[in-house]
């Protein structure tokens, strides 16, 4: 019995993480290659939400004024949510150039102030995006392309972490080149399951607002839309760029916000699952839901197989199967390494130590994975606030982003090496 949960454990974590994208990238195999979208400018809300951004907002603003958009087409909105700083002033400054802003001094948080602003839009699809992130000058093109197709409900774009925050800002980058990589397979069978709050596109009369007591409103919304029968859909061209968080605490904290969000998607599993479409059921559950469960599995297969080091070697069948000496051992000594690994990481990670970039993929699994505990006891106790944390970034201005979006000879955009996540 111990033998058989240890195993379980085991297969749980790597399905989740491996065999979940292997499984996907054999299934597309087996969809024809999809045609691109006819060329396309639907009038478009550029949603921008603040609250205590002053550091940031105008490099935003300024950024929005420069894509490559038809102006006349382009409506920008910034909700700022009760923001005690200067960014509702800083806003009022952009008026004279088409900026709109919509504030209201008590903060009732994010979705109160989307809401809001929701009532003053005009586009025919709306973006959704943050303050502190920089959208590439083709990235509103890029994204809106998709609604050519009538089945497409919602669109997201790429989320890419800039180089030079040492390792963190590594493994933050290896993550979302793995995050891309899944939905673009998701993508290439029908629908995405995850998106990012920051690059978000969805037509606006497909916009449902998430009950109060939602957390992860970006991922809420892109459920229903593909509930109600339309598609969700990866466009990698369309590139958002932020600087990682300012320490390896600051990430923890917003992953666990994420992850308790994850925890109560799964209680909401009734009003989400788009259950008459059973492949995407399939990829939400096994993207989405299992991989909260990850670090209670981590934990199971510690647990049992300290349990079995008790246990005297097999006499009959396999000492791998049945996970006895010295196979209970070996595999002991290698989570011990395998933690210790990711201990040191930490320890090394604030001092940018050439050893901390070997270490950085245990560090960052093991990170994640105590964000995701974490994560499970707020929303257990019901100690999340909806309200979002505001975390402190690499740089407190925004991030520079590459100069031009044309591309070179190979098709690649010239800046691409700066980028650490990039799909």
């Amino acid at each position: 019995m111990i033998a058989k949960l240890f195993w379980l454990c085991v297969g749980s974590i790597g399905y989740a993480y491996a065999g979940y994208p292997v499984l996907l990238t054999l299934l597309t195999r087996l969809k024809p290659k999809p045609t691109s979208y006819p060329s396309a400018t639907p009038s478009i809300t550029l949603l921008i939400a603040a609250h205590n951004e002053e550091a940031v907002i105008a490099q935003k603003l300024e950024n929005s004024l420069a894509l490559d958009y038809p102006r006349q087409q382009l409506q920008i909105i910034v909700a700022a949510d009760g923001s005690s700083d200067h960014t509702a002033d800083i806003v009022r400054h952009y008026v004279d150039r088409g900026i709109e802003l919509s504030f209201s001094p008590p903060r009732r948080g994010k979705m109160a102030a989307i809401n809001r602003a929701m009532q003053q839009a005009r586009g025919e699809v709306v973006v959704f995006s943050d303050a502190n992130n920089m959208y590439a000058v083709d990235t509103l093109r890029e994204l809106v392309a998709p609604f050519a197709d009538p089945s497409v409900g919602a669109a997201t774009g790429a989320k890419s972490i800039l180089r030079g925050d040492g390792v963190l800002g590594e493994s933050e980058g290896l993550y979302w080149k793995y995050e891309a990589f899944i939905k673009k397979q998701e993508t290439l069978l029908g629908s995405c399951t995850g998106v990012a709050g920051e690059i978000l596109a969805l037509r606006r009369h497909l916009f449902e607002s998430p009950p109060d007591h939602v957390i992860n409103d970006d991922f809420y919304m892109a459920m229903r839309v593909s509930k109600r029968g339309y598609r969700v859909v990866y466009v990698p061209q369309a590139r958002s760029y932020e600087r990682v968080s300012l320490s390896a605490q600051d990430e923890m904290t917003r992953r666990a916000r994420i992850v308790a969000g994850r925890y109560q998607a799964i209680a909401l599993a009734g009003d989400l699952l788009p259950v008459q479409r059973p492949l995407l059921v399939w990829q939400v559950v096994s993207h989405k839901f299992l991989r909260p469960l990850v670090p209670l599995a981590m934990l199971g297969a510690l647990v049992t197989n300290l349990l079995s080091l008790g246990q005297a070697a097999s006499k009959t069948g396999s000492a791998m199967l049945s996970l006895t000496p010295p196979v209970n051992w070996i595999v002991f000594i290698g989570q011990l390494l395998f933690y210790g690994a990711a201990w040191l990481g930490n320890q090394l990670e604030d001092k940018n130590h050439k050893l901390a970039k070997v270490l950085y993929l245990p560090t960052f699994l093991v990170n994640s994975n105590l964000a995701a505990l974490t994560g499970l006891y707020r929303f257990l106790s019901g100690g999340q606030a909806t309200a979002w944390q505001r975390v402190n970034r690499r740089a407190e201005s925004a991030p520079a982003i590459p100069k031009t979006t044309h591309k070179n000879g190979t098709g690649h955009h010239p800046e691409d090496s700066k980028i650490s996540a990039y799909l």
